[in-house]
This record gives C-alpha cells, sequence and structure tokens, in this order.
C-alpha cells in the first residue's frame, strides 16, 4: 500500500534512517554531556562518542580519522575549506578556479572571496555538464591556489571526473578541494588513493540527521593549510569553534556506517527504480530531453524537461509527489537555474524542468503511481495548449 505523500526529493534531503535515529536518541536524554567537558563521565561518554562517529566518517571515504573535521553541515565546510585555504595561502597567489555548475555555497563563497581581492574563474562545462582537465589546465596561471570542482551535480546528477580533474592539480602542486555532498555515500570513495586535499560532506543526503557535516583535510605531508571561519573555542583542533553537535554527530557517523555496508545493494535497487520511471515516463509522455550526462551520472537522479510543460503548472498538479525544479538551497530565487544555463538549455525548456530524486526508502509501487500520475497530468496539460507540438518525440537518450 502507498503512503501519500510520495518523497522522491531525496537530493534535497532525505529521511533518517530508523538505525540512526535508534543510535542518536542516547545522547539527547542519557549521556547528553558536552563533548569538550574533560572532568567527567557525561563529557567523555560523550567525546567517545564523537571519535568513534570520526572513525565511522573516515572509514567511509578511506582517510585518517584525524583528518575529518566536523561541521554543520556541507555549506559551512565549503565555506570553511575555500575561504580558510584562500586566506592561508594568500602569499603564493590570489586566483581560484571553479565551475560554472557549482553548488550556491560554492558560487557565494567564491563572490565574496572576489569582493577581497581574490581572482576567480568560472569554467564552462559541457551539454552533459562536464568539467574537462583539459580546460582546467589552460586555466591555471602562476597566481592558482586554489581549485573546485563539485564530484557530483545536485541538479543534474552528473558525476565529474575527480580523479583526472585533481591529477591536473596534484601535477600543478595547486590545492584541490571538492563539494561532495551528492557523491558520498552514493559512490565508492578512497581518499587515500586520489590527490584530494579538501573535501566537504553532509549528513542529511545520507539519510543522517540535519545539522551534522564534515571537512576532510588532508594531514599528510605536504599538511594542507587553511585559515579557522570561528573564533570562540579550540574544538577540532582549533579549526571550528562551537560545541560539538553530539547527537547528530553520533547520527553522521551510523549513517556513514550504514552507506559503507548497503551502498552496493541499495545503489543497485535505486538505479532500477530511477531506470524504471525514466523508461515509464518515456513511454507515455512525449517531447522529453533528459539533462544531464546519460551514463556518468549518479542513480538516483533524473532530470527532465517536457516540452511546452511549465513545471510549476505540472507540480501543483501532481501535489501527492514531491519533486522539485532543481536545487532546493535556491528554490526561494525566481532565476532560471544556473546549472540548466551552463549546459545550453534554453529559457523556455527551463521552465519546462523537473528533478526527481529517486532514494532507498522508494518502492517499486511509488514509482508506477508517479509514472501513471505525470502521464496523465502531462497529458492534460497538453490538452489545454492547443499550441502544444505534441506530434515530436523528444531526445529519449539511454539512461
Amino acid at each position: 500500500m502507498i503512503k501519500f505523500p510520495i518523497y522522491l526529493d531525496n537530493h534535497s534531503t532525505t529521511k533518517v534512517d530508523p538505525r540512526v535515529l535508534e543510535a542518536m536518541l542516547p545522547y539527547f536524554t542519557e549521556y547528553y554531556g558536552n563533548a569538550s567537558s574533560k572532568s567527567h563521565e557525561f563529557g567523555w561518554k560523550a567525546e567517545a562518542a564523537v571519535e568513534f562517529a570520526r572513525k565511522q566518517c573516515a572509514r567511509l571515504v578511506n582517510c585518517e580519522p584525524r583528518d575529518i573535521i566536523f561541521t554543520s553541515g556541507a555549506t559551512e565546510s565549503v565555506n570553511l575549506a575555500l575561504k580558510g585555504a584562500a586566506e592561508a595561502n594568500a602569499a603564493k597567489g590570489n586566483h581560484i578556479i571553479t565551475s560554472l555548475i557549482e553548488h550556491e555555497a560554492v558560487l557565494d563563497t567564491c563572490k565574496n572571496l572576489e569582493s577581497r581581492g581574490f581572482r576567480v574563474t568560472y569554467l564552462p562545462v559541457d551539454e552533459f555538464g562536464m568539467v574537462s582537465p583539459e580546460t582546467l589546465e589552460k586555466a591555471i596561471t602562476p597566481q592558482t591556489i586554489l581549485v573546485s570542482i563539485m564530484w557530483v551535480n545536485n541538479e543534474i546528477g552528473t558525476i565529474q571526473p575527480i580523479g583526472e580533474l585533481s591529477e591536473v592539480c596534484r601535477e600543478k602542486k595547486i590545492l584541490f578541494h571538492t563539494d561532495a555532498t551528492q557523491a558520498v555515500g552514493k559512490l565508492p570513495i578512497d581518499l587515500a588513493a586520489m590527490h584530494i586535499d579538501l573535501m566537504s560532506f553532509s549528513s542529511h543526503k545520507i539519510y543522517g540527521p540535519k545539522g551534522a557535516g564534515a571537512l576532510y583535510k588532508k594531514g599528510k605531508i605536504p599538511r594542507v593549510r587553511i585559515t579557522p571561519q570561528l573564533d570562540g573555542g579550540a574544538q577540532e583542533k582549533g579549526l571550528r569553534a562551537g560545541t560539538l553537535n553530539v547527537p547528530g554527530i553520533v547520527g553522521f557517523g551510523k549513517a556513514c556506517e550504514i552507506a559503507m555496508t548497503d551502498m552496493a545493494a541499495d545503489q543497485a535497487r535505486i538505479k532500477e527504480l530511477r531506470e524504471r520511471l525514466y523508461s515509464g515516463l518515456i513511454g507515455g509522455v512525449e517531447n522529453i530531453k533528459l539533462n544531464g550526462h546519460p551514463e556518468k551520472r549518479i542513480n538516483g537522479n533524473l532530470n527532465i524537461s517536457i516540452s511546452n510543460i511549465d513545471a510549476d503548472s505540472l507540480m501543483i498538479s501532481i501535489k501527492d509527489i514531491a519533486v522539485s525544479t532543481g536545487s532546493a538551497c535556491s528554490s526561494e530565487s525566481v532565476e532560471p537555474s544556473h546549472v540548466l544555463t551552463a549546459i545550453g538549455i534554453d529559457n523556455k525548456l527551463k521552465r519546462s524542468t523537473i528533478r526527481f530524486g529517486v532514494g532507498k526508502f522508494n518502492t517499486a509501487e511509488e514509482i508506477d503511481y508517479t509514472i501513471e500520475k505525470v502521464t496523465e497530468k502531462v497529458k492534460y496539460l497538453f490538452s489545454i495548449m492547443p499550441e502544444a507540438k505534441r506530434n515530436m518525440k523528444g531526445d529519449h537518450a539511454s539512461v
């Protein structure tokens, strides 16, 4: 039996796994000490829980626990990484490179750095949202101190060639940061085998609680230096002041542990559901264009444009299905998606774009209902729009 409403917005946030909640609960009511309190058992237990979670997070991405800095989420991690690295390395240069399709956390941070005298180059992407290693290499100058390219795009699901991009930076001895918010827990990540200096990720994208995230900072020689962005305490080796969110961190660690053990099975099932959804939609709806790379994309992402259909009107008509038109972090903006602009989607088609985010708690029954409902409502919207060109088939790329 289907429980309504159906949630298909798992790129925005995810439901907390019941096993994660179970792990967190004692740290609200029993072991509620401050992890910085070193003089009694309440503080010791809280500190031990934080350090265990640090090991769980590190294990998922294969790095040393000491290289994990806990934060309030990926946005804070990005700010700490980019501002911290830029400030700490300003004597070496003032040039930063990123891409046009980064999350607002990166783009807005780069704008802030530009206002402080840093120069930022925004790399273009191809029609699938891919950054070329050759384009990156050409953009590097003697003043370049930092490159930040996201691992997986939050809107169109494209997976970047992070290994190749980071290797360009290794050869040039330039710091490399990646926003891995949509990658961690969904793709195998081996930081010990890659040249990644800084990596941001978050708990609530992997069935953990909101309000917890991490920044990986490479501790191997040469050690990455960053300037702290918060004052007020010596927590997290002096890099992130503030009382630690112990229940959130415990939940984050548990979510990482579950992701490590369940990733292969969960991702195979999610991919099967995503393909079922796409196949069903292109079988019943004309004029569908797939956005993002047809193969190098995260399993749960389906971003499509339906010609001559207003996405907002469609979403209103399928109120019992939670989907989005793009990034939840910019949903209040009336500006068209900067990601769709970067991959060459025209303004009319941008207004016809919907993002489905399939997650591990979705069922085949929910997918089948979504196919039926979306098909029905699209046909209805076509019927009241006589100018719609219903005789044209769209770009039905394999996915």
